[in-house]
């Protein structure tokens, strides 16, 4: 792991309380009696994302441990884990388009921008530098699904406003590494690659809301 980098893995450990923080009143206070709207797909989903979301966490500390074998053979199991996690959408789009049409965008835009980054990220596997900057890349995605839920629930801030919040945080995020990457003379341009994405994501968000 480069050296610049070597605290990363230990930032991808926030993603857990962020995710219990996110779920827990809408999903995980329900455990063992689920409401209706919780179903059988919906488990799927959150069992998908979850051994997703423990890949991402264990990639970084097997590299920084140079467990570079297990981390390659993490990293083929990806091959599997990540089209399962996007058709584990399927279910929640078609259930979305029956209580608001419009609500369908973020499964769909999510999928969208973390399928481009993922791929580019395992186009580049041979290099690591890029490898490793696309998929910070697409693990910011993630920031829709928790920071989406965290904001209206624990801090009253209404829909619009708080997904303004949650762009604002990756440009932030992309913009600071890119500078960050180029104080080191470090390639930056996997982050400015990214930015595009988030900004039609963010686009199509406000056509539509």
């Amino acid at each position: 792991m480069e050296k610049a980098y070597r605290h990363l893995p230990y930032f991808f450990l926030l993603a857990i309380p962020i995710t219990l923080a996110a779920f827990y009143p809408t999903y995980l206070v329900q455990f063992p009696n689920f409401s209706e709207r919780n179903d059988g797909f919906t488990h799927v989903h959150g069992i998908i994302s979850v051994v997703w979301l423990a890949m991402l966490i264990a990639q970084p500390f097997l590299i920084r441990n140079k467990k570079y074998e297990l981390h390659r053979k993490v990293g083929r199991l990806s091959y599997v884990v990540f089209p399962l996690l996007i058709l584990s959408f399927i279910p929640q789009i078609v259930k979305s388009s029956h209580y608001n049409f419009v609500t369908i965008f973020f499964p769909i835009a999510d999928s969208v921008v973390m399928i481009v980054l993922y791929s580019l990220a395992i186009y580049n596997r041979n290099d690591s530098s890029k490898h490793m900057r696309y998929m910070i890349g697409m693990t910011l995605v993630f920031l829709f699904p928790t920071l989406g839920r965290i904001e209206p629930i624990w801090l009253g801030i209404v829909d619009t406003i708080g997904q303004d919040i949650n762009y604002g945080i990756i440009y932030m995020i992309l913009i600071g590494l890119s500078f960050y990457d180029r104080s080191h003379q470090k390639d930056f341009k996997p982050y400015l690659v990214s930015i595009p994405f988030f900004a039609m994501h963010q686009l199509v968000f406000h056509l539509l809301f």
